[in-house]
Protein backbone atom coordinates (compact mmCIF):
# COMPACT_ATOMS: atom_id res chain seq x y z
CA UNK A 1 0.00 0.00 0.00
CA UNK A 2 1.02 3.46 -0.41
CA UNK A 3 1.17 6.18 2.11
CA UNK A 4 -0.54 9.57 2.04
CA UNK A 5 1.93 12.24 2.42
CA UNK A 6 1.66 15.59 3.76
CA UNK A 7 1.64 17.34 0.70
CA UNK A 8 -1.68 15.29 -0.21
CA UNK A 9 -3.24 15.82 2.88
CA UNK A 10 -2.68 19.59 3.07
CA UNK A 11 -4.27 19.86 -0.53
CA UNK A 12 -7.20 17.88 0.15
CA UNK A 13 -7.75 20.03 3.38
CA UNK A 14 -7.12 23.17 1.79
CA UNK A 15 -9.87 21.99 -1.15
CA UNK A 16 -12.17 21.23 1.77
CA UNK A 17 -11.72 24.51 3.21
CA UNK A 18 -12.04 26.42 0.38
CA UNK A 19 -15.40 24.22 -0.58
CA UNK A 20 -16.91 24.77 2.82
CA UNK A 21 -16.10 28.92 2.47
CA UNK A 22 -17.58 29.22 -1.38
CA UNK A 23 -20.63 27.55 -0.32
CA UNK A 24 -21.66 29.00 3.21
CA UNK A 25 -20.31 32.15 1.91
CA UNK A 26 -24.48 33.51 1.60
CA UNK A 27 -24.78 32.30 5.08
CA UNK A 28 -21.53 34.20 6.41
CA UNK A 29 -23.35 37.71 5.62
CA UNK A 30 -25.61 39.30 7.66
CA UNK A 31 -27.95 41.37 4.87
CA UNK A 32 -29.97 40.08 1.73
CA UNK A 33 -27.70 39.65 -1.02
CA UNK A 34 -29.98 39.09 -4.49
CA UNK A 35 -28.06 38.28 -7.86
CA UNK A 36 -28.49 41.23 -10.57
CA UNK A 37 -31.19 40.47 -12.86
CA UNK A 38 -29.11 39.76 -15.79
CA UNK A 39 -26.80 36.79 -13.96
CA UNK A 40 -30.57 35.35 -12.97
CA UNK A 41 -31.47 35.21 -16.44
CA UNK A 42 -28.03 34.14 -17.37
CA UNK A 43 -27.93 30.94 -14.92
CA UNK A 44 -31.82 29.94 -16.09
CA UNK A 45 -30.07 28.45 -19.70
CA UNK A 46 -27.43 26.45 -17.37
CA UNK A 47 -28.98 23.08 -17.52
CA UNK A 48 -30.30 23.22 -20.64
CA UNK A 49 -26.18 24.34 -21.99
CA UNK A 50 -24.58 21.59 -20.10
CA UNK A 51 -27.26 18.92 -21.39
CA UNK A 52 -26.15 20.39 -24.75
CA UNK A 53 -22.56 20.33 -24.23
CA UNK A 54 -22.78 16.81 -22.93
CA UNK A 55 -25.30 15.40 -25.75
CA UNK A 56 -24.25 17.20 -29.44
CA UNK A 57 -20.50 15.99 -29.23
CA UNK A 58 -22.05 11.96 -28.58
CA UNK A 59 -24.31 12.61 -31.80
CA UNK A 60 -22.15 13.91 -34.49
CA UNK A 61 -19.44 12.04 -33.83
CA UNK A 62 -18.22 8.50 -33.84
CA UNK A 63 -14.70 7.77 -32.36
CA UNK A 64 -13.49 11.62 -32.68
CA UNK A 65 -14.33 11.47 -36.29
CA UNK A 66 -17.83 13.13 -37.86
CA UNK A 67 -20.67 10.72 -38.67
CA UNK A 68 -20.54 9.79 -42.65
CA UNK A 69 -23.47 8.72 -43.02
CA UNK A 70 -27.51 9.01 -42.94
CA UNK A 71 -27.99 5.31 -41.56
CA UNK A 72 -27.50 6.91 -38.03
CA UNK A 73 -30.24 6.45 -35.51
CA UNK A 74 -28.89 9.70 -33.44
CA UNK A 75 -29.67 11.49 -36.06
CA UNK A 76 -33.12 10.73 -36.96
CA UNK A 77 -33.70 10.91 -32.66
CA UNK A 78 -32.17 14.56 -32.77
CA UNK A 79 -34.38 15.20 -35.40
CA UNK A 80 -37.69 14.13 -33.22
CA UNK A 81 -36.82 15.52 -30.24
CA UNK A 82 -36.35 19.10 -31.86
CA UNK A 83 -39.93 18.29 -33.55
CA UNK A 84 -40.85 17.76 -30.13
CA UNK A 85 -39.18 20.43 -28.44
CA UNK A 86 -40.27 23.58 -30.69
CA UNK A 87 -43.91 21.53 -31.10
CA UNK A 88 -44.20 22.47 -27.57
CA UNK A 89 -42.46 25.57 -27.80
CA UNK A 90 -40.79 24.86 -24.42
CA UNK A 91 -43.37 24.85 -22.28
CA UNK A 92 -44.05 22.48 -19.50
CA UNK A 93 -41.56 19.57 -19.20
CA UNK A 94 -40.10 20.19 -22.82
CA UNK A 95 -36.77 18.73 -21.65
CA UNK A 96 -38.07 15.28 -20.43
CA UNK A 97 -40.35 15.16 -23.24
CA UNK A 98 -37.56 15.65 -25.87
CA UNK A 99 -35.33 13.18 -24.31
CA UNK A 100 -38.34 10.68 -24.20
CA UNK A 101 -39.52 11.52 -27.63
CA UNK A 102 -35.69 10.86 -29.34
CA UNK A 103 -35.48 8.07 -27.28
CA UNK A 104 -38.56 6.25 -28.86
CA UNK A 105 -37.31 7.09 -32.32
CA UNK A 106 -33.37 5.97 -31.39
CA UNK A 107 -33.83 2.37 -29.32
CA UNK A 108 -36.20 0.79 -32.73
CA UNK A 109 -33.73 2.27 -35.35
CA UNK A 110 -30.68 1.08 -33.07
CA UNK A 111 -31.99 -2.05 -32.14
CA UNK A 112 -34.61 -3.06 -34.21
CA UNK A 113 -32.55 -1.85 -37.41
CA UNK A 114 -28.98 -1.99 -35.93
CA UNK A 115 -28.03 1.50 -37.37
Amino acid sequence: MSQTDGWTLSVIAGLGLVTLVTRCFFFLSSRSWQLPHWAQRGLQYAPIAALAAVVLPEVVMVQGALIHTWQDARLYAVLAGLTYFFGRRGAGQAVLGTIVSGMLVYLPLHIGLGW
